[in-house]
């Protein structure tokens, strides 16, 4: 355990946090930068006394149950958690689950796609980030529960995978993939959570799991029938954040296609809904 580097980190950390941060109010009286040690004790369940120690390097090694704590007190990214850990000489357990933590420059850069739809993916298939053309041309994430993005599920359990051209072998390939994101991560309850009902709602699902297979084949098209401006068929670029065991999927159309015609008449109607003829 270094004590004197961990009671330097903790108080960098702390001091970068502003009331508002954590919902707490500014009050007039703060002659320190961030939050106060009284205030990330409250937050991370433990005496003052004993964060001040650490804070002053004089305090006994903290518990697993402590370094917990302090982590989600202090807002800290993946790299800063197992840094706080190797600090207090304890590494800590490989992560429980897959990442939903997308990082500010992969935000940024979908956002910087006018012409492409992009999402992010967690290794569990959840759709975590999404610029505005994504969401007019598959849904509104924002709008639905975080259960009804996950893609694997709605390709077997629905209601619909948007009308894409290739679901059936999108099934094959996310279960093969399934199968090797659960050897990774074999005690999150999420992932056991999503086979189970997998199993319970999916003849389909079942039978493809129990071929063991677990190489995915990449789709390079596919085509979405989108219930406004008809049919779009985009080309699939996959880019593989490795660190967060995460995948950034762009969806271009050719240029010059009436598939490239569609994409632009979605930039200008959003997510807006649009009553067709058939609908009247």
């Amino acid at each position: 355990m270094d004590r004197q580097e961990l009671a330097l980190f903790l108080r960098s950390r702390r001091e970068r946090i502003t009331p508002a941060d954590v919902g707490l109010p500014a009050g007039r009286r703060r002659r320190t930068p961030g939050l106060r040690r009284e205030e990330i004790a409250q937050l991370a369940h433990m005496s003052t006394e004993y964060y001040t120690r650490l804070e002053q390097a004089r305090a006994p090694r903290p518990s697993a149950e402590i370094l917990t704590g302090l982590a989600r007190a202090l807002r800290l990214s993946d790299a800063e958690r197992a840094h706080l850990h190797q600090l207090a000489g304890a590494p800590p357990a490989p992560s429980p689950g897959p990442s939903r933590e997308v990082r500010p420059s992969i935000l940024e850069l979908i956002k910087r796609l006018p012409d492409a739809a992009a999402t992010v993916i967690s290794a569990s298939f959840e759709v975590i980030a999404w610029n505005d053309l994504a969401a007019a041309l598959m849904e509104d994430f924002s709008a639905v529960p975080r259960r009804d993005r996950n893609l694997v599920r709605r390709v077997f359990l629905g209601p619909h995978l948007y009308g894409v051209s290739d679901a059936d072998a999108f099934a094959r390939n996310a279960t093969q993939r399934l199968r090797a994101v659960s050897a990774r991560y074999p005690r999150d309850p999420g992932i056991a959570e999503l086979i189970r009902d997998l199993h319970a709602g999916s003849e389909r699902f079942r039978t493809l799991w129990a071929s063991h297979d677990v190489e995915a084949e990449p789709t390079l098209r596919k085509t979405f029938a989108h219930p406004v401006v008809g049919p779009v068929t985009v080309n699939c670029d996959v880019l593989d954040i490795a660190d967060r065991d995460q995948r950034l999927i762009i969806y271009t159309p050719v240029p010059g296609s009436s598939s490239a015609e569609a994409m632009r008449l979605l930039s200008v109607i959003g997510t807006q809904r649009m009553v067709s003829a058939g609908e009247r």
